[in-house]
């Protein structure tokens, strides 16, 4: 079997939780995480089939049992769910450092006055390389991003409607993958 990127996946879960306790506060229950097939080969670098990456999933179960507890993984097809339970949430919580981006920002773009140069000003606050893009594929208006990827790496797709703002968050390649 090839060699998997085990670390980038419980980065991307970690990070996962962490936005989730910004959200919607700390809970220390187990929580479910899903990802399509494409996104989970993305984030191991690999290039598995369903039954192939059950088995990896198995073997990732034991790569972050010490951190995150007895994980569970469960599939419909090509969706998989990832579970953590209640000890991974708290781990979590005590280990994953709070950079005060991510809070900055969700807290911005709740307000009903945020545009983009608001979203951009708290971009800018944790870094002088942002890059910001207007995108015309009707799915999302902008694009904005650590160009040098601290304090993170992801691709910040927003949207403008109805007096409101939502946003996605994509790895990079899966960023790319979505072919905007």
């Amino acid at each position: 079997m090839q060699e998997l990127d085990f670390e980038a996946l419980e980065k991307n879960l970690t990070d996962a939780i962490a936005e989730s306790y910004i959200k919607l506060g700390y809970t220390k229950s187990s929580m479910g995480f899903y990802y399509p097939l494409e996104s989970l080969n993305s984030l191991l670098g690999a290039e598995l089939s369903v039954a192939e990456m059950e088995e990896a999933l198995k073997d990732f179960c034991g790569f972050v049992k010490g951190r995150l507890g007895k994980v569970s993984c469960s599939h419909n097809h090509t969706r998989f769910c990832i579970l953590i339970p209640a000890e991974g949430m708290e781990y979590v919580h005590e280990t994953v450092k709070d950079t005060g981006f991510l809070r900055d920002f969700i807290e911005k773009i709740q307000h009903s006055d945020c545009g983009i140069e608001n979203i951009k000003e708290v971009f800018s606050r944790y870094s002088a390389h942002v890059k910001c893009k207007e995108l015309q594929n009707g799915e999302f208006d902008y694009l904005i991003y650590f160009e040098d990827g601290i304090p993170d790496t992801y691709r910040y797709c927003i949207k403008f409607e109805g007096g409101h703002i939502t946003y996605h968050r994509f790895t990079q390649k899966d960023y790319e993958a979505l072919g905007f």
